[in-house]
């Protein structure tokens, strides 16, 4: 399956992305740390976003087969970048999951991070760390 998105430099480290089935746009900035202004989220920005917003989706889904609503649950995500090669070095992600889930079942949304397709396509040297 494809999905074809349109991405337009806009001028001072701008950039303006279309998702061809839905129209939704998305922008970004080039960040302060590279020599831009970090007006929105940058490329690497969403990057580590996408990881976050593809585990939560997962582990939504496993929830719903098993009856429960993860309504709430929420990931913090820190992105930390290497310098040579300038890159993205780290991902930490703090996930925090409904107080009214029992142990067993917040270890099996937990083990959803496996399935996502995004950790499946990041770098090994990419270190994640999740807590």
């Amino acid at each position: 399956m494809s999905c074809k998105i349109s991405c337009t430099y806009e001028g001072d480290g701008q950039t303006a992305l279309v998702h061809g089935p839905t129209g939704a746009q998305i922008k970004t900035d080039l960040p302060p740390d590279n020599g831009g202004k970090g007006r929105m989220f940058s490329p690497t920005d969403l990057f580590a976003a996408s990881l976050g917003a593809c585990i939560l989706t997962i582990m939504g889904e496993a929830a719903k087969k098993h009856g429960h609503d993860l309504k709430g649950a929420g990931i913090e995500i820190e992105k930390e970048m290497s310098a040579s090669p300038r890159r993205v070095g780290k991902i930490a992600l703090k996930i925090t999951l409904p107080a009214h889930l029992q142990e067993a079942d917040k270890k099996r949304y937990l083990e959803c991070v496996k399935a996502c397709p995004v950790h499946r396509s990041l770098h090994p040297d990419i270190k994640v760390d999740i807590c």
